[in-house]
């Protein structure tokens, strides 16, 4: 028998085009493991959360909301958010590299609060930015430098406050502040200063230091520590004095031990940075003949950009486009800084379009979830959907008594299969969830290959056959729209995040089933009991 009229059927044509397509596709860019499997067959990573205080039911749910949120828009492949008790959380993500983990960590321990502060003034707030306009550019790479930047917008109702703000602050800087601390004190190694090219003008740039903790009443505290520590009886003497004013202190990792041992007995919380995180930048600003030192970043502060005000945003204008904006550190090669600004402005823009999480919380050591059951799980759903296929298969051959029914039912439904992981392996996770949609996607097909065999093998005319396929497609589809429709709240839900790949699988198998699959099988059956009934 010829396969050259099955294969000039545009219909049949269409799905080998589409298989062909998905192949390449997965051996291009599906990875060494060809698709993304979830943690269930390839084991992962599990991050502790843990709450600063025990929350009620509204507010467990509305945290674990916005850490779904800003993990998805980091660009995780398959998150899995869970409340437990009412003190805890635990983050579940497929097996990534380690600097993907940190990221990870990095974007969950953020409170989230963002502040924009002018003269010691709040301009600007979280609660000002518009939902859906936060967006991270595209970075700008120069030489072995790359700069970042995400953009967004406010309400009118902020931007009328800011030009208020700003007015008559014609280049003062606009400090920009991610999870500003308070109730802190800030101690800083003179090392760093000095590293930063602070010696000659070592006064300049502390008064830059101090302008930009300052915000109405909450001034954090600078403290500077002489690296031969000559001066650790003042620094004792002062963190003494300021026992119940202050609860923490931000410090680097690599601060003395004997100035850590003072801190401790005082009973002061601790805030450790990386040396890198504590050292400022700085940048000049020229207004008219004066030149003036002004911080640029901070993190451990939170300080992520401080621009300066444009006199065309300081005479009352009122604008509601802006940007949060910086550059890679000095040192990295021309790829490191290239990750670095696409690190940061994603994760930025991640922890941004989540929002502000509504209680502090504390991130444990994440810990490796082995694989111990990832073959175990992978040979159960293979039978499954073997067992699926040949139900189906026996079911249709043995109502019609026809066994070459069982060769389209059994290509067609593998090229569904077939289709459904490519695209969600290339695009998200196939966990368990979505080898259940997978299931009852096989299962659910029985239906429309019964109503199209009927017509099939019913049809008395060439006429007939063509209006009754008609006929069986028109229901094929209306039934495919309503279980679309079913699915699509679970597709977006963010409370139950583990079937959302159930709704993917399912909605995927209903689509290509009713528009290529489905027709690919009636296209087949049609010419092959053609041929059948003519050879008789």
């Amino acid at each position: 028998m010829s396969i050259v009229p099955y294969l000039k059927d545009l219909r049949i044509s269409l799905l080998l085009v589409l298989i062909v397509v998905l192949a390449i596709l997965d051996a291009l860019y599906g990875g060494p493991n060809i698709l993304h499997l979830g943690v269930e067959f390839i084991g992962g990573t599990q991050i502790p959360v843990q709450l600063g205080q025990s929350v009620d039911p509204a507010t467990m749910s509305n945290l674990l909301t916005i850490l779904q949120e800003r993990l998805s828009t980091f660009g995780l492949k398959e998150i899995t958010v869970e409340g437990v008790g009412n003190s805890e959380v635990y983050v579940t993500i497929p097996s990534v590299s380690q600097s993907e983990i940190q990221s990870t960590v990095s974007i969950i321990q953020s409170q989230g609060v963002f502040q924009g502060v002018v003269n010691g003034e709040e301009a600007v707030n979280g609660s000002s930015l518009i939902s859906g306009s936060i967006g991270a550019e595209e970075p700008v790479v120069s030489g072995a430098n790359a700069s970042w930047a995400v953009s967004f917008l406010i309400t009118q109702q902020a931007a009328i406050r800011f030009s208020k703000v700003v007015f008559g602050q014609a280049n003062k800087p606009l400090y920009m502040f991610l999870d500003r601390p308070v109730n802190a004190i800030i101690l800083l190694n003179s090392s760093v200063l000095q590293a930063a090219g602070a010696a000659a003008n070592r006064t300049s740039e502390l008064e830059s230091l101090q302008q930009a903790t300052v915000l109405a009443n909450e001034t954090l505290p600078l403290e500077i520590y002489n690296p031969d520590l000559s001066n650790v009886q003042s620094i004792t003497s002062f963190f003494s004095d300021s026992q119940g004013k202050y609860a923490k202190v931000i410090l680097a990792n690599n601060t003395p031990s004997q100035i850590v041992d003072n801190l401790t007995a005082l009973n002061y919380s601790l805030d450790y940075v990386t040396p890198q995180n504590m050292s400022p930048t700085f940048f000049s600003s020229l207004s008219g003949t004066t030149e003036t030192t002004i911080i640029n970043t901070w993190p451990a502060i939170g300080l992520l950009s401080a621009p300066i005000l444009n006199p065309s945003i300081t005479n009352g204008s009122i604008g509601q486009s802006y940007e949060i904006s910086g550059a890679s550190p000095a040192g990295l090669s021309a790829q490191g800084a290239l990750n670095y600004a696409t690190n940061q402005s994603n994760q930025i823009s991640s922890i941004l379009s989540g929002g502000a999480l509504p209680v502090h919380v504390i991130v444990g050591t994440p810990t490796t979830i082995p694989p111990t059951l990832g073959s175990h799980f992978e040979v159960i759903s293979g039978i499954a959907l073997l067992a699926a296929i040949i139900a189906v298969s026996m079911t249709i051959a043995i109502r019609y008594k026809r066994l070459f029914l069982i060769a389209p039912i059994v290509f067609t439904t593998l090229a569904e299969l077939f289709i459904i992981m490519s695209i969600i392996g290339l695009i998200g996770t196939i966990d368990l969830a979505a080898v259940a949609g997978m299931i009852a996607v096989v299962g659910t097909g029985v239906d429309a290959q019964i109503i199209i065999t009927d017509e099939v093998l019913t049809s008395s005319s060439e006429h007939g056959l063509k209006l009754k396929l008609s006929n069986a497609f028109y229901i094929i589809w209306a039934d495919a729209s309503l279980l679309v429709i079913a699915m699509l709240p679970l597709l977006f839900s963010t409370s139950l995040v583990t079937i959302i790949g159930f709704a993917e699988s399912t909605i995927l198998g209903v689509l290509f089933g009713a528009f290529i699959t489905r027709p690919a099988y009636g296209s087949i059956i049609t010419r092959h009991y053609s041929a059948a009934e003519t050879k008789q």
